[in-house]
């Protein structure tokens, strides 16, 4: 499977995870809940999307497999991207602003989604 298509697909799915990962937290912190949860919310949304299309459609193959070890995988991966989007969010948050927070939401998954591919290639997906 070759690393071009494997990455249009990636970018498809994470577009759509995104859509939904990111309309769950402005819609949730705006009628009132805090940024963190609202973020833990928005990304649980997402994840339970893409965890199943990019093991049935951007990684798919021979090699690869989705079953208990490759979810256990993805929720570790999940995990640690998102303290670090949770904590990225709620600092700038605090810094400057509920809007700011909701405009950097897109630069922070996207610098998170790049790590994401390459575990997810080389690590989650994996038989």
């Amino acid at each position: 499977m070759s690393l071009t298509r494997q990455g249009r697909h990636y970018l498809a799915i994470g577009m759509l995870q995104w859509l939904v990962d990111w309309g769950v937290m402005v819609g949730l912190s705006h009628l009132g809940l805090p940024i963190e949860p609202s973020n833990v919310a928005g990304r649980v949304s997402g994840a339970a999307l893409g965890f199943w299309l990019n093991g049935r459609i951007t990684f798919a193959g021979s090699e690869t497999a989705i079953g208990r070890r490759q979810f256990m995988r993805f929720a570790m991966m999940w995990v640690l991207t998102t303290v670090i989007s949770t904590w990225s969010l709620g600092a700038i948050n605090r810094a400057v602003g509920l809007k700011w927070a909701w405009l950097a939401k897109p630069a922070v998954e996207l610098v998170l989604g790049a790590a994401g591919f390459l575990l997810s290639r080389h690590w989650v997906y994996r038989r």
